[in-house]
């Protein structure tokens, strides 16, 4: 029954959200992977689950066909016409962050109750205890509003990849991925080939460190794809394999992780930062996993 209400109360207050915009990305040669090597072992002294590199070599020139790529990453509005549309599961950050409480639902609260969700939820930076009913939900729906345009986390690679199914899309695979995020050059971030925090959000936003989808432009690859360094990590569709003659051999290669590319807001804090937000590297999760820091946008075909 608690679902129903939550899915009837997000069917009231969504408006039509839009499948997302797309980026064309052309066919042809991309330098794919890395030869990079860890020549201070900086793997072991951070104490890191996989060595630094390894697993994207060898570098190598390679051909896609043209591609469709979302700009952005899927944002919660997006995903709640998903989960309307197909009575989905919701994803736990919205249990915590007031996203489901649209104002139909609020007015039926008091005036305390709504002054504690205003400052335990919501986290409203203002002295709520003068303001009277309509102010504050006014105030409210204002905060909430803000959440529409943040990238969806919380989701598994299951979800993701069955949101895409239904816009009619699909999740991108890691080459599609990487040719979107580092064009044909080689470089070493979306921007270019040296390192810019501020050009990438590790763990500078407000919401779960989340910031809305675009708000750093100057972070943008060279066919003006957004974010695909920090906000949120994003799914491929890839199991976690060795690329074609490379020879590093791992215990989690095989059909058992997937493999997620673009590092999260969270950051890591030493002082290897920048390796995880390279175009080439590569992370791997266990599917059913679910991070606030873990996301995805969708790639088609472009017939």
């Amino acid at each position: 029954m608690m679902r129903i209400l939550c899915l009837l109360s997000l069917a009231l207050a969504a408006a039509a959200a839009g499948a997302g915009e797309m980026v064309m990305i052309p066919a042809g040669d991309f330098l794919f992977g890395s030869d990079g090597l860890d020549a201070g072992a900086d793997s072991r002294e951070f104490g890191l689950n996989k060595p630094l590199y390894l697993d994207e070599h060898p570098q190598q020139k390679i051909r896609l066909d043209a591609f469709l790529i979302d700009r952005f990453e899927v944002t919660n509005a997006d995903y709640r016409a998903f989960v309307v549309a197909e009575n989905y599961w919701l994803p736990d950050p919205w249990r915590d962050n007031g996203f489901l409480l649209a104002r139909p639902i609020l007015e039926v609260a008091d005036v305390p109750t709504l002054r504690r969700l205003a400052a335990e939820t919501f986290h409203l930076d203002r002295d709520t205890r003068a303001l009277d009913k309509n102010t504050l939900l006014d105030a409210i729906e204002a905060r909430r509003l803000e959440l529409e345009n943040l990238p969806v986390s919380g989701v598994s690679w299951e979800d993701a990849r069955r949101y895409c199914a239904w816009a009619g899309k699909r999740l991108p695979t890691e080459r599609e991925w990487e040719k979107a995020a580092r064009g044909t050059d080689g470089r070493e971030f979306p921007w270019g080939d040296e390192w810019s925090i501020e050009r990438v959000n590790a763990g500078r936003g407000e919401e779960f460190g989340v910031m809305p989808v675009g708000s750093l432009p100057a972070g943008r690859s060279p066919y003006g794809v957004e974010d695909m360094a920090g906000n949120v990590m994003e799914w491929v569709a890839d199991w976690y394999r060795p690329y074609p003659g490379g020879e590093y051999v791992s215990k989690d290669y095989g059909e058992r992780f997937r493999v997620v590319r673009g590092g999260g807001w969270g950051g890591v804090g030493h002082y290897v930062i920048s390796h995880f937000y390279r175009a080439a590297y590569r992370f791997y999760l266990a599917p059913e996993s679910r991070f606030d820091d873990l996301g995805f946008r969708c790639a088609s075909d472009t017939r």
